[in-house]
């Protein structure tokens, strides 16, 4: 699981990343530059104060050795630097720093043909000095630190408050309600522009989905109409005592159609006007009693094919829905189950609170079962005909009606395992 990183963290983490290391540069720029200037100046001065103190000795040798409270002068012969302390006697020509009974010092050494010079000034207090000044920009450093986190958490705050703003007003959108309209509320900046891109997405979302409700309502309404004539016709043929047992069996076939044929553009209407909030009330139907009548307009359609088709019922289930929306649903099920069946059984077996389909069939490859509810979806190796929609509308329905719906691959034997359960919410539930 990815970790959920929020732009408004982002930003403050930015701020505060940026405030550390612009303090803590500046802090060591300032250390640096100050030990820099320091060291150059101190062997600078005692140079030119031991230069300076050689060419007056020359000029009088009685002039004595400068001395000072943390700077120490020392001058002798060539080869007798006994007076001169043991760290710095045997130095080389030029500035150096020493290390001497816990003490540290610059020390200036000109070795001359005629004279040695050494002077040494203890700094010490200025290693003091810069420790002190370390601690002070450390804490500088921390201050800023917080300063920058205070700067961030603000100016995060006041950047992201339209941004936020907007996926507010875009959570208490209520999908059973007109689209408002977001741009309205903002200024015409980038979050102004991204709320009327939102509302130029919508309106276009919201056109396609009336344009595909109008169109499944008049389609479903237009087709009622030929096939109440196509199932009245039936009928009335249907009707007539000597019709040939082939002539009878290609009629019920009609029949057979024409029912599924209005089963499902009824469910059709009933899912558009549902999703419109205009859904009529439903009674309580018989699911056992609905199966059984699929299964045996199913019948024929096994075609010699050493399949059985049983339904098993021990108790009554019932489900206040429309009935052709349970028929369309159980249909697509125990019809697919049928159709992929070359041999074996089918079995449908109505339970309390639930109805479950088993098949002896090829099952569905585990990878492709995810997308078998997909529109237009069929599987690399399924044969026959068919559109793909007829799952796609079964999801609808249950997503309608609050039931779910579970396809695996049976682990006992070949074949496919259809689960729907009509109340997902009850643990238990008591036979009727």
């Amino acid at each position: 699981m990815q970790y959920r990183r929020r732009l408004k963290s982002r930003i403050t983490f930015s701020f505060v990343v940026f405030g550390t290391l612009l303090s803590v540069l500046f802090a060591v720029s300032v250390v640096l530059l100050q030990q820099w200037i320091e060291d150059a100046l101190i062997s600078r001065t005692l140079a030119q104060e031991l230069d300076q103190y050689l060419v007056e000795l020359r000029q009088d040798p009685t002039i004595v050795e400068p001395f000072y409270s943390r700077i120490q002068g020392y001058v002798t012969r060539p080869g007798r630097a006994e007076i001169v302390p043991e760290a710095f006697r045997g130095l080389p020509t030029g500035v150096h720093s020493v290390q001497s009974e816990g003490a540290s010092y610059k020390a200036a050494v000109r070795k001359d043909e005629d004279f040695w010079g050494f002077i040494t000034y203890d700094v010490s207090d200025n290693q003091e000095l810069a420790r002190r000044l370390w601690v002070a920009l450390i804490g500088a450093v921390l201050i800023f630190s917080l300063l920058s986190l205070a700067l961030g958490l603000w100016s995060a705050g006041r950047v992201m408050a339209p941004v936020s703003n907007l996926a507010r007003r875009l959570d208490e959108l209520e999908s059973d309600k007109d689209y408002p309209g977001l741009a309205q509320h903002f200024p015409d900046d980038e979050v102004g522009q991204l709320a009327a891109a939102l509302d130029d997405y919508a309106h276009r979302l919201n056109e396609i989905a009336e344009r595909d409700k109008a169109f499944n309502a008049d389609v479903s309404h237009e087709l009622r109409t030929p096939l109440a004539v196509i199932s009245g016709a039936t009928e009335l043929l249907l009707a007539q005592q000597d019709l040939p047992d082939r002539v009878r069996e290609r009629l019920l076939r009609i029949a057979r159609a024409a029912r599924q044929s209005t089963d499902t553009t009824t469910a059709l209407l009933h899912l558009v006007r549902a999703e419109r909030g205009s859904a009529g009330a439903a009674s309580a139907q018989d699911i056992g009693q609905i199966a059984e009548q699929l299964v045996n307009n199913y019948r024929p359609l096994i075609e010699g094919r050493p399949v059985e088709l049983n339904v098993t019922h021990t108790t009554r289930l019932s489900v206040i829905a429309p009935e052709a929306v349970i028929a369309v649903t159980l249909g697509n099920l125990i019809g697919n189950a049928v159709r992929y069946t070359a041999n074996g059984s089918v079995t449908v077996d109505v339970r309390t609170g639930e109805v479950e389909i088993l098949d002896t069939g090829p099952g569905i490859p585990e990878q492709e079962l995810p997308q078998i509810f997909d529109r237009h979806f069929r599987g690399r190796d399924v044969g026959g005909k068919g559109s793909g929609l007829g799952l796609s509308i079964v999801r609808r329905l249950c997503n309608l009606y609050g039931w779910t719906i579970e396809f695996s691959n049976r682990s006992d034997q070949s074949g496919l395992r259809v689960l729907i359960r009509f109340y997902p919410d009850r643990d238990q539930l008591s036979p009727e």
